[in-house]
């Protein structure tokens, strides 16, 4: 869940999250830069307040939940083509020492709050060879963090992880394009979901590292399981094939060796006029409880 606006809000969706009969909960919280050639990472207009995040991270262990602490960059302006798996910044020592500084602070708050996991990237695509620069990273952290270390790589982009080796677990959205059938049965999109599967589940056999889908989503609109990731997609809300999604999705994964897996997401209203991502007041909630009971 986003770490949200107030701290009593937060603490709602949290027991919302308990109620479903979630073990673990992943805590995003976002820091942004301008653009894909910035060089500063930095508090942004959807920075939650630090008290907010200490009050979401202290409620979700009172509710038994592990949290894991998902500091996430976004970015101010995009042009087409351009998102954060992208960047390309204009000097890269100066925006590697301020995305440092970005993670290191959220070492400090995971480690303060007894996180179980931390995140110390997201889809950052075209930073992924730069195996020294995380190198130096992870050493930092561990200085101040004892817990997990995870990296949550893109659906397409996950073989590329060149300091896989000083991680933890190996992290995978999981927005994989299952069908081109708007109208795909349930068991169509468990069949889908075999290839995938047996990929992710090799590359982390043969990095000797347990498997974690760090996201995984559909938006409650017609044709989400063609593309998962767009969540701009103009169409009108299909609740059903949200639903569908999710309970393919626990058939497929049900019984595999995956070590974690986080449902992206739950916040907002939600209800059946949503056209996003979360499962708040959508039948797809019904699939999770369901399977997390089992």
């Amino acid at each position: 869940m986003w770490a949200d606006t107030t701290a009593d809000s937060a603490r709602a969706r949290l027991d919302e999250i308990a109620a479903l009969g979630a073990t673990d909960v992943a805590i995003v919280v976002a820091w942004g830069q301008r653009d894909v050639h910035s060089v500063r990472v930095a508090r942004g207009a959807v920075t939650v307040a630090d008290d907010v995040l200490a009050a979401a991270l202290d409620h979700a262990a009172a509710r038994g939940l592990r949290v894991t602490l998902f500091p996430i960059l976004v970015l101010e302006r995009t042009a087409p083509g351009q998102w954060r798996g992208t960047l390309a910044p204009r000097d890269v020592d100066a925006w590697w020492t301020s995305y440092e500084a970005f993670i290191v602070a959220h070492a400090r708050t995971a480690a303060a709050h007894g996180a179980a996991a931390l995140v110390i990237g997201s889809e950052l695509g075209s930073t992924q060879g730069w195996r020294d620069r995380w190198y130096h990273l992870i050493s930092r952290v561990e200085k101040l963090y004892e817990g997990a270390l995870l990296y949550s790589a893109n659906w397409d982009h996950f073989e590329q992880v060149s300091f896989a080796a000083r991680l933890d677990a190996l992290g995978v959205t999981g927005y994989f394009e299952l069908t081109r059938d708007r109208d795909a049965s349930v068991d169509a999109l468990v069949a889908a979901w075999v290839k995938p599967r047996a990929a992710l589940l090799a590359a982390a056999q043969a990095r000797g590292l347990p498997l974690w889908l760090t996201e995984v989503g559909y938006p409650s609109v017609d044709g989400a399981a063609t593309a998962p990731w767009d969540y701009t997609r103009d169409a009108p809300v299909d609740l059903e094939e949200q639903r569908r999604a999710f309970a393919a999705l626990a058939r497929a994964w049900g019984g595999q060796p995956l070590t974690g897996l986080f449902v992206w997401e739950w916040s907002g209203a939600g209800g059946p006029r949503d056209r996003g991502y979360t499962l708040r007041g959508k039948p797809a909630a019904c699939e999770l409880r369901a399977w997390f009971s089992r």
